[in-house]
């Protein structure tokens, strides 16, 4: 199974609409929070397309080259996971021609675009589900469902009864996609959205679609529709089952590992030999993965780490030179800090004053080295050194004569490293320097010797 050929070079950034930036005031409801208010589960703050697309400069300006939009179809929530129509760009978020303008626009500047599809369940105000409300047993699309009983009561307090819905949360019936009529209705919006334009599907929980002959299915009609089109898989464990069906997953096992590693308790050969397990278990699809260190299902990076810059930084540092292709929950490049969900959406501070400008230079510097040195979005990986008791990582990046050696101090004090570098083809005497910063080494015997200060990451070449 070929990856499509530009996701290993992607470096994604995660918007969820509704807080990014607002780009049309016109489509804002009428009851429009404060941008900047504090996010709650009902609020909307006026984030829509126009928004992403008055915006593209900083995006551009930050290097990333890949877009992953939270769900932008009509639905009344704000993060429209509770979609009732499919075909139609929500209203809040602007028209089908504002959604065509960003696309063309990203498009034009090398910039992919992957939406969330939600095919597990609906929002009770979905098309089938409403005629189910309105006409119960005599529904023509009452097999759209798995309805237990009838009447079906959709509202009210506590979970649902009468119908199977996604964690029992009332708001989200859960599709039957054994009934082959759903299955077309559910792949005719896959593949009307590629004919748009859009660049791949992020799929949610999909594992809750636990049907192999299913995803086979869609797979190929999104392969059929567009072969360079990604699919990504919302999967939480590592499970090399979903590779079969997704060119990569969101690799969450990888977030907790590094944030382990970072905030010291997971120790570093533990650190190590997840990050060589990670490789073993996906093979080819390791360069495929989708990796994020925050989401809007986690709490910020910045909050995770204590607010403390030079962990955030080493955190960074790792999951950019890692196989795989990098992602940026929007507002993590400057610090935004956030607890669990909603308090993880909140708006985009669009004052620059209320900026970290060295982390966001950091993640500049990140997205331009990767970029420009081909062993770290394509090259194999290789284990040089995991010391117990140190809490120091180093590990390496070669693509034929290219090699990259990633060296990463977790503790709170400075190291000195001896880091055997004969399997990476360095000779005695070469040079070599930080990509990411100043510093420079020579290689003595089979040996490179290197001072690491307290929660630093190096890339020597």
């Amino acid at each position: 199974m070929t990856l499509p050929y530009w996701l290993p070079d992607a470096v994604f950034y995660q918007i969820f609409p509704d807080r990014f930036a607002n780009g049309d005031p016109n489509n804002d409801p009428p009851n429009v929070a404060p941008w900047g208010s504090p996010p709650t589960i009902w609020n909307f703050m006026g984030g829509d397309l126009r928004g992403i697309l008055q915006h593209l400069d900083y995006l551009l300006d930050l290097g990333v080259n890949a877009l992953y939009l939270n769900p932008i179809f009509h639905a009344t929530s704000n993060h429209r996971y509770n979609i009732s129509d499919y075909y139609r760009i929500d209203p809040k978020l602007g028209t089908l021609a504002d959604f065509h303008a960003l696309l063309e626009a990203c498009h034009a500047n090398g910039i992919r675009v992957v939406l969330d599809g939600v095919f597990n369940h609906t929002g009770r105000g979905f098309f089938a589900f409403n005629d189910i409300l309105e006409n119960g047993e005599h529904s023509p699309y009452k097999d759209w469902y798995i309805i237990h009983r009838f009447p079906v009561r959709a509202y009210g307090e506590g979970q649902a009864e009468d119908y199977e819905a996604w964690w029992g949360f009332r708001s989200l019936p859960k599709l039957n996609t054994a009934n082959p009529q759903v299955r077309e209705f559910i792949f005719g919006v896959a593949r009307y959205w590629l004919q748009q334009g859009i660049d791949g599907w992020r799929l949610d929980v999909p594992n809750e679609i636990d049907d192999d002959a299913f995803w086979q299915a869609f797979r190929q009609v999104v392969k059929t529709t567009n072969p360079d089109a990604c699919l990504i898989g919302e999967i939480w464990t590592a499970d090399a089952r979903w590779v079969q069906h997704f060119d990569g997953l969101m690799h969450y096992p990888l977030r907790e590992a590094i944030l382990g590693f970072v905030d010291g308790s997971l120790a570093a050969p533990a650190f190590a030999a997840r990050l060589e397990e990670f490789v073993d278990l996906y093979g080819e699809h390791a360069r495929g993965m989708y990796l994020p260190l925050g989401s809007h299902d986690t709490e910020r990076l910045m909050t995770v780490l204590g607010g403390e810059e030079d962990k955030v930084r080493l955190a960074l540092g790792l999951q950019f030179a890692y196989a795989g292709a990098p992602a940026v929950y929007y507002g993590d490049e400057i610090g935004l800090e956030g607890g669990k969900d909603p308090d993880n959406r909140r708006a985009f501070p669009w004052d620059e004053t209320h900026w970290r400008q060295g982390l966001r230079a950091w993640v500049q510097r990140l997205i331009a080295a990767r970029k420009r040195t081909p062993a770290l979005r394509r090259g194999d990986f290789r284990l040089v050194q995991a010391k117990e008791g140190q809490q120091c990582v180093a590990f390496g990046r070669t693509l034929g004569a290219e090699a990259v050696l990633v060296v990463a101090n977790a503790s709170a004090i400075k190291r000195h490293c001896h880091l055997p570098v004969a399997a990476l083809g360095w000779e005695d005497g070469r040079i070599v320097h930080d990509l990411l910063g100043q510093g420079e080494g020579v290689v003595a015997g089979e040996t490179l010797h290197w001072d690491m200060l307290p929660h630093q990451v190096v890339w020597l070449v």
